[in-house]
């Protein structure tokens, strides 16, 4: 229950701070840490099929982990911090940056 409510406030932060410092609709940059299993990336790339996203990812030095990076335009605050939830939920061990 106490890690709900820290989830939450963190995300109402994030939804206050994103209003304050961009105009909506605006381009986001969501990243994103998983292990390096091509499974784990292709979930992740997979949530945001469709939506004229820009996914780069980047191994780590020792190729245990992998950064995806996906730049894509959102209508605003409330809609980023859907896609942060959908993908903390559908991908298991995914670490949001």
């Amino acid at each position: 229950m106490a890690e709900d409510k820290r989830t939450e406030e963190f995300y109402n932060k994030l939804r206050e701070q994103l209003y304050d410092t961009a105009s909506w609709p605006s381009e986001y940059l969501y990243k994103f840490i998983v292990k390096s299993e091509l499974a784990k990336i292709a979930e992740i790339e997979a949530l945001f099929d469709n939506m004229g996203a820009v996914i780069n990812t980047i191994e780590s030095k020792n190729g245990k982990y992998t950064s995806v990076s996906i730049n894509l335009l959102m209508r605003d605050p409330d809609a980023v911090i859907a896609k942060y939830k959908e993908v903390t939920e559908k991908v298991e061990g995914v670490i949001s940056l």
